[in-house]
């Protein structure tokens, strides 16, 4: 039977975690409450409406006291050697978490993980050499070295205020009232978990479902998501990067058995110069070669009109993520072959096996301390140094303001004597901010007064123009492109990773809806994308009939997860791997093949 003394005893059993660990609830406590607000505080000054997770201390309470719990399950001597190992790893990594965003304005990221794992000792040197020093300890860091300091000060100074304490307690306390004092804490203690778990239990679930994907696209995918995963101290981010980094690493691991499987059997180099134009979140229905009735494509309208340049009419991306995109296009593997993308080579390296210089000119997948794991997911394959010594030839190692970058860093790259190149420019293109992509106000075309749209507000008839000013500096940046090829026998295919909401149908909003079902509303402004191929006139007079075979091909459907095949045709790669199906302009072409969004849902189905 249970007496009044054993209901106070398993009451007590409750704070017992946190009356054997008090040092390290509160300064463990305390540490994340700097972390989780500090962190926040600058971009919250630039940004009134930023604020940090609402729920951390809830969280906090309930993650700590379960650290807490696991603790007093290890016998006593070995606690204190386990703690003091959590308190070496938690303050190292609070200090790094606070340092990066002090430096980076970023939090631990899988690229920062990334670039430590590729980073020499010399180099580790040189970073240490450049960027610490004591001004560091004037900035947030400081707080977490502050919080140290006490800690240490307390450790030392707890053992005699303890015993001063308990003889307090033992001369002026009675045992009643202390055990009674227990079970009130351990309430309170109770009443606090109840309330922590039910307030953080999504998150908590959104945390596991994240750490159970197999490859880093779903964890992309996930954190996409309305409720994705919040990470909200550096140890949890730590964990992140170094689970994403896992996952990147084995999809490296299968590239690398991919490629090794290359093989070439000829190559004719059908056409020497092979330029690919990947532009970025460009809605066809505001292209005016597609039928805008704003002037955003000028350039492209009148190489359309002389007959150099043919626009496709039913071409869809496969996702509306760029790095989705990337590794389907790049891949052979397209969607709805057996395996995954990283089970197929990427062209690029098949074209350079072959023979052709390769070239790549990126204004958006550069590693960088500050990464997303957007960018991280698409471009850890591109910047791995083994697979991009592989792929490319020569490439940039830094990003621009504006696209017109990208040409000048061509200009400088590009090579010299080759007879055969391909060339790829990854441009930023109409990425949000649209403000930021074009120059102002030397290229300010559109102004929210003309943007003839009374259905929408004021700020967003601002974003509209801002879009369609991105647009039309990327028309004349695609333009240069194709000058600098205008004297050789070139082709240049352009087209962008995905499409673009901007205010076309109900609900007027910007961006993408990631977590949308697929309806034709969706595809036809994330999608649906312009796609066109521009021969410069040696092409045109030397290639009569691969140039009629463009032609005829500009109203077939498809899809640009098969676009390597295009490629490899035009390169004259002869390759077990090269698909005439899958071939866009090749009499075997397949155009009843289903074209799968998102890996669920045929766009040919969809009504229109």
């Amino acid at each position: 039977m249970f007496n009044r003394q054993n209901i106070s005893k398993w009451l007590g059993a409750l704070f017992a975690p946190i009356e054997k660990n008090g040092a390290f609830f509160v300064f463990m406590f305390v540490l994340g409450l700097l972390c989780t607000q500090l962190e926040i505080m600058p971009y919250y000054l630039r940004n009134r409406g930023a604020e940090p997770y609402d729920l951390s201390v809830p969280e906090l309470f309930l993650d700590i006291y379960i650290v807490c719990v696991l603790l007093t399950l290890i016998p006593r001597k070995v606690r204190i050697f386990v703690r003091t190992l959590l308190y070496v790893l938690l303050y190292s990594v609070a200090i790094v978490d606070m340092y990066c965003y002090e430096r980076f304005e970023s939090t631990l990221t899988p690229t920062m993980l990334m670039l430590v794992g590729e980073t020499t000792p010399q180099e580790a040197g040189e970073f240490l050499t450049g960027y610490l020093s004591w001004d560091i300890v004037r900035t947030m860091v400081g707080w977490v070295l502050l919080l140290i300091l006490v800690h240490i000060v307390w450790t030392f100074v707890r053992c005699p205020l303890r015993k001063q304490l308990l003889k307090m307690i033992a001369l002026q306390i009675p045992p009643m009232m202390i055990t009674g004092l227990r079970a009130i804490l351990s309430l309170v203690v109770a009443w606090l978990l109840i309330v922590s778990v039910s307030e953080t239990w999504d998150n908590k679930v959104a945390i596991h479902r994240m750490f159970t994907y197999d490859t880093v696209g779903q964890v992309e995918r996930e954190l996409t998501r309305k409720d994705q995963a919040n990470l909200y101290v550096p140890i949890y981010r730590l964990a992140f990067s170094a689970f994403a980094n896992h996952l990147a690493s084995h999809q490296l691991v299968q590239l690398e058995a991919a490629s090794d499987k290359i093989q070439i059997d000829s190559c004719s180099y059908r056409v020497p110069n092979i330029v690919l134009v990947i532009g970025e979140s460009y809605n066809k229905h505001h292209s005016q070669l597609y039928g805008y009735e704003k002037p955003t494509t000028p350039f492209q309208k009148a190489l359309a009109e002389e007959g150099s340049l043919v626009p496709f009419t039913d071409v869809v991306a496969p996702w509306n993520l760029t790095s989705f995109v990337f590794k389907h296009v790049l891949s052979l593997h397209a969607v709805g072959d057996s395996g995954e993308w990283c089970d197929a080579p990427l062209f690029p390296e098949v074209f350079r096996k072959a023979g052709y210089h390769v070239t790549f000119i990126t204004n958006q997948f550069q590693s960088e301390a500050k990464e997303a794991v957007y960018d991280f997911s698409g471009g850890f394959f591109l910047n791995n140094p083994e697979m991009s010594k592989r792929q490319f030839d020569t490439r940039n190692n830094s990003l621009y303001r504006f696209d017109e970058g990208v040409l000048k860093a061509y200009d400088q790259l590009k090579p010299k004597g080759q007879a055969h190149q391909l060339v790829i420019l990854h441009l930023m293109g109409s990425h949000v901010e649209y403000r930021a992509r074009y120059p102002q106000p030397a290229r300010r075309f559109f102004t929210p007064e003309n943007a003839n749209r009374p259905e929408l507000n004021k700020k967003q008839r601002y974003i509209l123009s801002d879009y369609d000013n991105s647009v039309r500096y990327n028309d004349s940046i695609v333009y240069a492109i194709t000058q600098r090829f205008i004297d050789k026998d070139a082709v240049v295919i352009y087209m962008p990773d995905h499409g673009e909401e901007i205010f076309d149908g109900s609900p007027f909003m910007y961006g993408r809806m990631h977590g949308a079902n697929i309806d034709y509303r969706l595809a036809r402004n994330e999608m649906e994308i312009p796609f066109w191929i521009w021969g410069s006139p040696q092409f045109i007079e030397n290639h009569p009939s691969d140039w009629q075979a463009i032609q005829n091909a500009k109203d077939r459907p498809m899809m640009t997860d098969v676009l390597p095949h295009l490629l490899l045709y035009l390169g004259g790669i002869s390759t077990p791997a090269y698909r005439p199906d899958y071939n866009v302009i090749a009499p075997e072409y397949n155009t009843k093949r289903p074209r799968i969004l998102k890996g669920t849902t045929d766009y040919n189905t969809l009504k229109k």
